[in-house]
C-alpha cells in the first residue's frame, strides 16, 4: 500500500477529547436523548457506542428503548415529549425503524433546534443554501477528515458517488461551500469509472461492497469510503476495493476505522452546538 491511511479513530479521539474539555467548562451539562425502537442488533451496538462516547465527553445521555411493536403514534408522542423537555438539547431517533413507522414523519416532528442528526428538512435546507445549521454527522465528518490531513477542497475536482438525502446531497453542499468543483455520480451515470478517474477527491457512499476498483482511481487522489457492507463470510468492507485503490490513491480511509468514528464524534459536537444555541442564544 502506497497511500496514506487516514486514521478516523485517532482523529475522532482527538475531537472527542477537545469536546470533553469544552463541556467541562460549561455552566450546564448538554443533554442527548437517543430513541431506539425494536431489537435490530446493528442498531443496538451502534447506540451503545454512541452512549459510551457521549458519556465520556461529559454529555448527559438518556437512551429510550421502545419495543418493536411500538406504533408510529406512540413514537411521535415520545418525540413530542422530548421536544418539550428543557434538559434535552439533542434528539436522535435511531434508523432504521420497524415496518409501519414512517421515518420521514418522525424526523419531520423533531424540533430542528434539537435535530443533532441534521436530517430535518429545515436543517437540510440551511445546509443546501450555505447557512449555519446542524449538519448531518457523516458529511461533516468527511469534511473534518479532509481538514485533518491537510486536503483543502478549494479548487479541486471532487466526486460524490451517491445521492442520498442524508449523506450524498449534504456533502455536495459542504464541498461546494468549500470551493470544490463537485460532480455527483450514481447508478445511472454514464462512464462511471471515467468520472471517478477525473476526481482528485472521491467519496463513495453507495452501499455496494467494493464497487469502486483500483483502475477507477486517479493517481494520488484522496479516497473517502463511507460504505459499510457485511459480506457472507462476516467481513466488513466498504464501497471501495481497499487494496486495489490504496495502491493508486494518495490517501484513503479504511473500513472500519475511517469515517464511522468521525460520525459519532460529529454527533457529539452537534449536541454541544445545539445546547449552546438553545441555552445561550
Amino acid at each position: 500500500m502506497s497511500a496514506l491511511l487516514i486514521d478516523g479513530r485517532a482523529i475522532a479521539a482527538t475531537m472527542r477529547a477537545a469536546l470533553a474539555t469544552r463541556v467541562v467548562a460549561l455552566p450546564f451539562r448538554p443533554g442527548l436523548a437517543v430513541v431506539l425502537v425494536g431489537d435490530d442488533p446493528a442498531s443496538a451496538v451502534y447506540v451503545r457506542t454512541k452512549d459510551r462516547a457521549a458519556a465520556a465527553a461529559g454529555i448527559a445521555v438518556t437512551t429510550i428503548r421502545l419495543p418493536a411493536d411500538t406504533t408510529e403514534a406512540a413514537l411521535l408522542a415520545e418525540v413530542t415529549r422530548l421536544n418539550a423537555d428543557p434538559e434535552v438539547d439533542g434528539i436522535l431517533v435511531q434508523l432504521p425503524l420497524p415496518r409501519g413507522i414512517r421515518a420521514p414523519t418522525v424526523i419531520d416532528l423533531i424540533d430542528p433546534a434539537k435535530d443533532v442528526d441534521g436530517f430535518h428538512p429545515h436543517n437540510a435546507g440551511l445546509v443546501a443554501t450555505g447557512r449555519p445549521a446542524l449538519v448531518p454527522c457523516t458529511p461533516l465528518g468527511v469534511m473534518k477528515l479532509l481538514a485533518a490531513i491537510g486536503v483543502a477542497p478549494a479548487g479541486r475536482r471532487a466526486l460524490v458517488l451517491g445521492r442520498s438525502m442524508i449523506v450524498g446531497r449534504p456533502l455536495v453542499a459542504l464541498l461546494l461551500a468549500a470551493d470544490a468543483t463537485v460532480t455527483v455520480a450514481h447508478s445511472r451515470t454514464n462512464d462511471l469509472a471515467g468520472e471517478c478517474r477525473r476526481a482528485e477527491i472521491l467519496v463513495a457512499a453507495v452501499g455496494r461492497p467494493e464497487m469502486v476498483r483500483g483502475e477507477w482511481i486517479a493517481p494520488g487522489a484522496t479516497v473517502i469510503d463511507i460504505g459499510v457492507n457485511r459480506l457472507a463470510d462476516g467481513r466488513l468492507v466498504g464501497d471501495v476495493a481497499f487494496d486495489e485503490c490504496a495502491a493508486v490513491a494518495g490517501a484513503i480511509t479504511p473500513v472500519p476505522g475511517g469515517v464511522g468514528p468521525m460520525t459519532i464524534a460529529c454527533l457529539l459536537e452537534n449536541t454541544v452546538t445545539a445546547a449552546l444555541r438553545r441555552r445561550q442564544g
